[in-house]
């Protein structure tokens, strides 16, 4: 957990530069070289000033993993305000294909330590935000009827998406094209329109 949050222009700035070296380390360099050393130099600030704000390395990829994740929010959350059905789900994936996409080596590594790091808020902050999307373009009755629905469509398109990552994809039409196939093959079901 951070130690201290930043609360003025300069702070904050400080905060952002060591994620953002953070970042860069992790992407080009790998875990051999991510030290807290390594990234306050990055940053050009202090060891102290990085132990101020991260009290260790677990804290400071926290940090990355929730920034990651907001920025992720922020782009889904446009979704609950278009119309309902499974046009959502379709912006839904590109929006998670495009996020995967961008930095497909950080994307990678901080997928791995997140299945190491205690569970964190903005984790269920996101689960809750996929629900509802999900529940927007399938409708409320067919997730009453399907408990499991949410949690086996995530599994679905995150495991593509993080395999398309470890394989070094970056065609993500091609890649949505293929993950719609999964999930509308999933999907099928008698209730289900012609369409999927």
């Amino acid at each position: 957990m951070q130690r201290k949050l930043p609360r003025q222009p300069r702070a904050n700035a400080t905060v952002a530069a060591i994620l953002d070296a953070a970042a860069w380390i992790l992407e080009t360099k790998g875990f051999d070289a991510y030290t807290t050393n390594a990234i306050a130099e990055r940053a050009g600030a202090s060891i102290g000033s990085l132990y101020q704000y991260f009290p260790n390395k677990a804290a400071l990829t926290q940090a990355l993993i929730e920034r990651e994740d907001r920025a992720l929010a922020e782009r889904m959350t446009t979704l609950l305000d278009q119309p309902r059905g499974i046009g959502l789900l379709r912006e839904l994936l590109r929006i998670a294909v495009d996020h995967q996409l961008r930095r497909p080596v950080l994307a990678r590594l901080l997928d791995a330590e997140e299945a190491r790091l205690p569970p964190r808020q903005s984790t269920q902050q996101l689960h809750a935000l996929l629900v509802s999307i999900f529940e927007r373009a399938l409708g409320e009755a067919r997730m009453a009827r399907e408990p499991r629905l949410p949690q086996d469509l995530f599994a679905i398109i995150h495991g593509m998406v993080d395999a398309a990552g470890q394989q070094g994809e970056d065609d993500s039409d091609a890649l949505i094209v293929r993950i719609e196939r999964a999930v509308w093959g999933y999907l099928v079901d008698t209730d289900t329109p012609a369409s999927f």
